[in-house]
C-alpha cells in the first residue's frame, strides 16, 4: 500500500496547533472518553487482535513476541486503567518553571510547552498505541504512530476508537480538528518508516520503542531528533555479602516475571565467594516455581551448576556474545567475578545504560554501585522489573530512555514537553 507519509505528517502538524491549546479539562475529558469507548468495545478489539495472533503463528513468531502482541480482557482493562490514571495526572503544559525581573526591568519567564509532533515507531505491542497517544494528547502533542506489521489489525481498530472519541471535539471546533493530531501510518512498507525519519522540520522528535535492531535502524536513518528507548542488557550483581534468600527471590523475579520486556534480567553477575550457596538455593527455588530457564554460564558457574541435574534448567557454556545480548526470553547468562571492582568493570563494558541492580547487605558496596554505575535505573536489593513508568508513578510510559539528553529512564508527560522563554518589557531597547 502506498502511503503519503509527508501529507500525514503535515496533517498531524496542523493538529498539533489545536491540541496544544486545549485546556486541562478538555484533555482529561478526551482521555476519559477514550477509556469509555475502549471499555465498550473490548470484544471488537480482541477479535482484531486474534487476527494478528493468528498471522503471527503462521509467521512463526516466538512465544515471547506473541505474548507482547496478545490483548485479552485483562490487558485491555489494564490499558483502560492507565488511560484513566493519565487523566488524573498533573498537566505540565503552561507550568512556569522559573521567572525573574532583570535590572533593566525586563520580566523573563520560562514556561513549559508541548514538543509538537511526535513520531512513535514501535514493534508488536498494541498497548503502546493507546499509551503513547494518550500521553501525547495530555501533553498537548500530535502523534504519528508507526507500529509493526505484526500488530496491524490491533493498531487499526485502536486508532479508530481513539479518533472516534475525539470526534465530538471536532464538531465543537470544526475549524480546529483535534482528531488530526492522531495519525497512523497504516503500511508495512519500510520506505514509509524511512521517510518519516527524515521529515525534519515537520516532525519534531522520533521515539522508537523496541529491540536493539529497531533502535539502531532509527538512529542510523533519522534526520529528525531521536529519543532512544528500550534496548537493554540488564545486569544484577549478587555481592558476597548478599542475603542468599533475598538474592534468589530478586533474581528469579527480575528474570522470569515477564521475560519479553526490556527490564528483564539478562546477565547475572555473581561473586565467586557465594556461588555454590547461591546456586543450590537458586535451583531449588526454580524447581519449586515450575518454570524453566536456559543458563549460559562461564567456566566457574558452569562447573558448579553441572552438579545439579534438574529438568528446570538447561546448561551450556557461555560465549562472549551472550554477555552483550538482550535475550527477551527465558535465557540467562551467568558471569562470576572476584570483587565489586570486577563486577563494575564488567557492567561498564557490556551495559546499554538501561537498568542494573546490586544485591548486597554491605552499605558501602551498595553506595559505590549506585554512584559508579551509569545507567538510567539503578537498584539496591530490588527487582529490575520495577523499571516502568506506571511503577514510578508516571502513569502509562512513553518509553524508557537510555540516553542522557532531555529524558532519561521511564518518561511520560514531563518528558514530552519542552519550554519557551516569555519576555515582557515596557519599551526597553538594547544599546550595547
Amino acid at each position: 500500500m502506498n502511503v503519503d507519509v509527508r501529507s500525514i505528517a503535515m496533517i498531524a502538524r496542523e493538529g498539533a496547533r489545536h491540541v496544544g491549546l486545549l485546556s486541562s479539562e478538555a484533555k482529561n475529558e478526551i482521555l476519559l472518553k477514550i477509556a469509555d469507548i475502549l471499555s465498550k468495545n473490548k470484544r471488537v478489539i480482541i477479535a482484531e487482535n486474534k487476527k494478528d495472533i493468528s498471522e503471527g503463528k503462521k509467521n512463526k513468531l516466538s512465544q515471547n513476541l506473541l505474548d507482547r502482541l496478545m490483548l485479552n480482557e485483562e490487558r485491555i482493562d489494564g490499558i483502560i486503567r492507565d488511560v484513566q490514571k493519565v487523566a488524573e495526572l498533573k498537566d505540565f503544559i503552561g507550568e512556569v518553571i522559573e521567572e525573574k525581573t532583570l535590572p533593566n526591568g525586563l520580566f523573563i519567564q520560562r514556561r513549559r510547552v508541548p514538543i509538537g509532533v511526535i513520531g512513535m515507531i514501535y514493534e508488536a505491542r498494541p498497548n503502546v498505541t493507546v499509551d503513547a497517544t494518550c500521553l501525547a494528547l495530555k501533553s498537548g502533542n500530535a502523534i504519528i504512530l508507526k507500529g509493526g506489521s505484526d500488530a496491524m489489525h490491533s493498531n487499526r481498530v485502536l486508532v479508530k476508537f481513539i479518533r472516534s472519541a475525539l470526534g465530538p471535539f471536532d464538531m465543537l471546533n470544526a475549524d480546529k480538528p483535534v482528531s488530526s493530531a492522531v495519525q497512523l501510518i497504516d503500511t508495512d512498507d519500510h520506505s514509509a518508516t524511512r521517510e518519516l525519519l527524515r521529515l525534519k522540520g515537520i516532525v519534531d522528535v522520533i521515539i522508537p520503542r523496541g529491540g536493539k535492531g529497531l533502535i539502531d535502524f532509527v538512529t542510523k536513518n533519522a534526520t529528525v531528533p531521536v529519543i532512544e528507548t528500550g534496548a537493554s542488557v540488564v545486569h544484577v550483581f549478587v555481592d558476597e555479602s548478599a542475603d542468599i534468600e533475598k538474592a534468589v527471590t530478586i533474581v528469579l523475579n527480575s528474570k522470569l516475571r515477564r521475560t519479553s520486556i526490556c527490564n528483564a534480567l539478562d546477565i547475572l553477575v555473581i561473586h565467586t565467594a557465594i556461588t555454590e550457596k547461591f546456586f543450590k538455593k537458586f535451583v531449588a527455588a526454580l524447581k519449586k516455581s515450575g518454570k524453566q530457564i536456559a543458563l549460559r554460564a562461564d567456566e566457574k558457574s558452569h562447573s558448579i551448576l553441572s552438579q545439579h541435574k534438574e529438568k528446570c534448567f538447561t546448561l551450556t557454556k557461555a560465549k562472549q556474545a551472550d554477555f552483550d545480548t538482550e535475550f527477551l526470553d527465558a535465557i540467562l547468562a551467568v558471569k562470576t567475578v572476584r570483587s565489586l571492582d570486577e563486577a563494575l568493570e564488567h557492567i561498564y563494558r557490556h551495559s546499554l545504560g538501561h537498568t542494573e541492580a546490586i544485591i548486597t547487605e554491605d552499605a558501602k558496596n551498595a553506595d559505590r554501585f549506585l554512584k559508579e554505575v551509569d545507567s538510567a535505573c539503578i537498584y539496591h536489593n530490588a527487582s529490575t522489573q520495577f523499571s516502568d513508568g506506571a511503577q514510578f508513578g508516571l502513569g502509562a510510559e512513553i518509553g524508557i530512555s537510555t540516553q542522557k539528553l532531555h529524558a532519561r529512564g521511564p518518561f511520560a508527560l514531563e518528558g514530552l514537553t519542552s519550554y519557551k522563554w516569555v519576555i515582557k518589557g515596557n519599551g526597553q531597547i538594547r544599546e550595547s
